[in-house]
């Protein structure tokens, strides 16, 4: 079991009452914008090791009574099919995850808004998918003058040109799948609208990352770094709580860049000069409390440092980022004095790979090699073959090794390989060798006839949180059902064919 860094309980109470201290200190509505995952937060899980990944969604539920929410998604992500990548799936789908899960903790979704809306047909097939389920959504536009001219932000043609939406409760949850939703736009224009309405209300927000009130250099904040490289983050010493307070506080370029901004507009809106002092006086996040080992923290984040710069090649290869990018993640990872082969599994992976090549180089010259670390420490690999990826293969060589089954047992019976690989053939016209899907479903036939199938499934539960690495890129398919086993993969920026469509 992995040593805990990160106490969820201790967390969950002290966010709650933090909160609650909040919505109490002042009048009217409170609009909280949550920046981050709110639910699923696999990048906390990895650096705070013993973080909840739905703690967030588990503090809102205590408060379900008081709270309503608005999720943002921008027009761009919809038609750009921006992808989440802890699931592989498109922002638009994401928005339909996270309405399901705040209904399965009994959370009022309020609405879903499209921000700088576009007349798409993607944007409109969104919209009319989710009003036909009864799901309200509005269209927000690009706010006028923003964000230079403050006169015409705060007046009928920046904020009031969107539509207010309507809510009820004390506390609204602003979120959304991503950063870049414009989740803090929709916020300011409902602010406008209850002033305009005679009502006050007010502007807070909850960002996990980076953690205020650890040091500027701390792996966990540069990991939030190599997290939002894309974005172009930067953490910075807060210099308006500095100057304010005489404290060091940890905050991010953008909301620095900002505060200005938002301070105007909040005053033009309010029509008074009292608020916030400095970015990190608007935050809401006590997560550095939740913190119980610091040097586990620490190990977890630079590793996350280096699964981030991993991932990084592979989207500069396939195309999805800029060179830019990778740089910068490179730039992280020698920050913090690591390179990929302090991931265990990347050397494991590669010396085997090279090993098998050495052994037979015509044979094995486009052999791919997957390599998983499993609970106890060991490391577990399994290659391509005529049968099976590579990842399938390290899964049922990880899975017979916890179920204590000798590895040169079969376990999977060779009629049903022969079968599903017929069928891939005659029936998808596919040649391809069976992927980790097919092969957890060869293992769920066979073990209506072999009592040690059904051991080794037994035991899939049990990788999940376990480090794995492949020498070539895998299939989307692939990484989807790595992500559902819960198992954190990277790869070598490597194609493990030249094909452009076939995998």
């Amino acid at each position: 079991m992995k040593k805990k860094g990160f106490n969820a309980e201790i967390y969950i109470e002290e966010q709650t009452k933090y909160i609650l201290r909040r919505i109490e200190s002042g009048e009217g509505r409170l609009y909280m914008e949550f920046g981050g995952k709110l639910v699923g937060d696999k990048h906390a899980m990895r650096v705070l090791p013993g973080f909840d990944e739905d703690a967030k969604v588990k503090l809102l539920s205590k408060m379900k009574a008081e709270m309503e929410i608005i999720i943002c998604i921008y027009a761009g992500d919809i038609i750009k099919s921006k992808t989440r990548q802890d699931f592989g799936i498109t922002y638009d789908v994401e928005v339909m995850r996270l309405i399901d899960v705040f209904r399965s903790y009994e959370l009022e979704v309020n609405s879903v808004v499209v921000t700088r809306y576009e007349d798409s047909p993607v944007v409109n097939q969104f919209m009319n998918k989710l009003e036909r389920r009864g799901i309200r959504t509005y269209k927000h536009s690009f706010t006028k003058g923003y964000p230079t001219d403050v006169e015409t932000i705060v007046s009928e043609e920046g904020y009031g040109a969107s539509p207010y939406i309507e809510v009820t409760k004390p506390l609204v949850i602003i979120t959304g799948p991503g950063g870049g939703s414009g989740k803090l736009a929709t916020s300011l224009s409902q602010i406008y609208h209850e002033y305009k309405m005679g009502r006050k209300a007010r502007y807070a927000k909850f960002e996990t990352f980076p953690i205020w009130n650890l040091p500027l250099k701390h792996p966990v904040n540069i990991a939030y770094e190599a997290a939002t490289a894309d974005l172009k983050d930067i953490n910075m010493i807060d210099p308006f709580h500095l100057e304010e307070y005489g404290e060091t506080a940890i905050n991010y370029n953008r909301d620095i860049d900002a505060f200005p901004l938002i301070k105007r507009i909040l005053s033009a809106i309010t029509e008074s000069d009292e608020g916030y002092k400095s970015p990190t006086d608007m935050g809401v996040n006590r997560a550095g409390f939740g913190i119980i080992d610091d040097e586990i923290c620490r190990k977890a984040a630079i590793q996350e440092v280096i699964r981030r710069y991993l991932i990084a090649e592979c989207s500069y290869r396939k195309g999805m980022i800029d060179e830019a990018t990778l740089e910068r993640c490179k730039l992280l990872m020698e920050e913090v004095g690591a390179t990929k082969y302090d991931r265990p599994t990347v050397a494991e992976a590669e010396a085997y790979a090279e090993k098998k090549r050495a052994q037979n180089p015509e044979r094995y010259e486009n052999v791919v090699v997957s390599a998983i670390q499993l609970p106890d420490g060991s490391i577990v690999t399994g290659r391509s073959s005529r049968r099976m990826v590579a990842i399938a293969a390290m899964v049922l060589n990880a899975i017979k090794k916890l179920a204590g089954i000798q590895d040169e047992m079969l376990i999977i019976s060779p009629t049903i390989f022969e079968s599903m690989a017929g069928t891939k053939v005659s029936i998808f016209h596919d040649k391809s060798s069976l992927n980790l899907e097919e092969i957890i479903m060869a293992l769920t036939l066979t073990k209506l006839t072999n009592p040690f199938a059904e051991l080794a499934l037994r035991e899939l539960p049990n990788l999940s949180g376990c480090v794995a690495h492949c020498t070539a890129i895998l299939s989307d398919k692939d990484e989807q059902v790595l992500s559902a086993l819960g198992i954190d993969i990277t790869s070598n920026p490597e194609f493990s064919n030249n094909n452009l469509y076939y995998k």
